[in-house]
């Protein structure tokens, strides 16, 4: 069993693939998901990874989870999750970054989220219930759900009974979703299927448990190399090389003035002289 990822939901758009067919698809974005801690089976009982994903402002982070996210040296989150693994070869590095290739086309995956919230919705709506005639018999109460309550015994009205209410918000796992494209670049997962939630929201993703996983799949997971900021950061030096080195050409020109003034007060020294021995003479 490998780890997930955090995904926020960013909208939907269309693939083409090689044949010409257009795939409808969800486009999720991967904002710096990063390891936050390991849990492990001599001190919790359990193996599995913390990560963190999305920047969040500091006033908006609790004291402990602010100590907890400088101990691991990574920036403040906005969301936290667990996946649990199977053994301690499942755990990635404190800190490393997952990149958007942990997983790969064509692979099924189960995405969990909060199903987009509808407010106050009445029983029809929520329940899909007939309501009462519209017709002869029924005074302004067409769309109401009827009665609810029981005979003297038991006197009241069970519990979780359909009735209007909250509607939708509630959290739901698509399962043997289909990854049809990842872009490693900007960190982004091209899903094809019904994905929970409304825009902007977090996501879970992981592996499906249902169906057989692609036998090339990476294990544990793909990190974005720790090294390759630094080699964004040493890629400009070049060009400071570069521009270091017209500044000694243009110093070269500074000096050779300076030596031909010298070489022309050298020349009235030695008129000088000749016009002596004129004198002399």
């Amino acid at each position: 069993m490998r780890t997930g990822v955090i995904a926020k939901k960013v909208g939907m758009t269309r693939l083409f693939q090689e044949d010409g067919r257009h795939v409808p698809v969800t486009v999720l974005a991967l904002e710096d998901c990063q390891v936050t801690l390991h849990r492990t089976a001599d001190r919790d009982g359990y193996f599995a990874l913390q990560l963190g994903a999305g920047e969040a402002k500091q006033k908006n982070v609790n004291k402990p989870q602010r100590e907890a996210f400088a101990k691991a040296e990574v920036p403040l989150k906005m969301k936290v999750a667990e996946f649990r693994v199977d053994s301690e070869e499942g755990l990635l590095p404190v800190g490393s970054r997952i990149s958007a290739e942990h997983f790969l086309a064509g692979q099924k995956v189960d995405i969990t989220g909060h199903t987009q919230g509808k407010g106050f919705a009445g029983a029809m709506k929520r329940w899909g219930f007939g309501g009462l005639r519209a017709t002869h018999g029924v005074s302004i109460s067409h769309r109401s759900h009827g009665s609810t309550g029981n005979r003297q015994d038991p006197g009241r009205v069970f519990k979780g009974k359909k009735m209007a209410g909250h509607m939708g918000d509630r959290q739901r796992t698509q399962q043997n979703l289909e990854i049809v494209r990842t872009d490693a670049d900007r960190g982004l997962l091209f899903v094809k299927g019904s994905v929970p939630g409304s825009k902007n929201g977090w996501l879970l993703v992981r592996d499906s448990v249902k169906l057989k996983l692609p036998d090339d799949l990476p294990f544990p997971g793909v990190v974005i190399d720790t090294a390759a900021p630094q080699n964004d950061t040493e890629a400009p030096a070049a060009p400071v090389e570069e521009t270091a080195t017209p500044v000694e050409a243009e110093a070269a020109p500074a000096e050779a003035p300076a030596e031909t003034p010298a070489a022309e007060s050298e020349a009235p020294a030695a008129d000088a002289p000749a016009s002596d021995e004129n004198k002399e003479g």
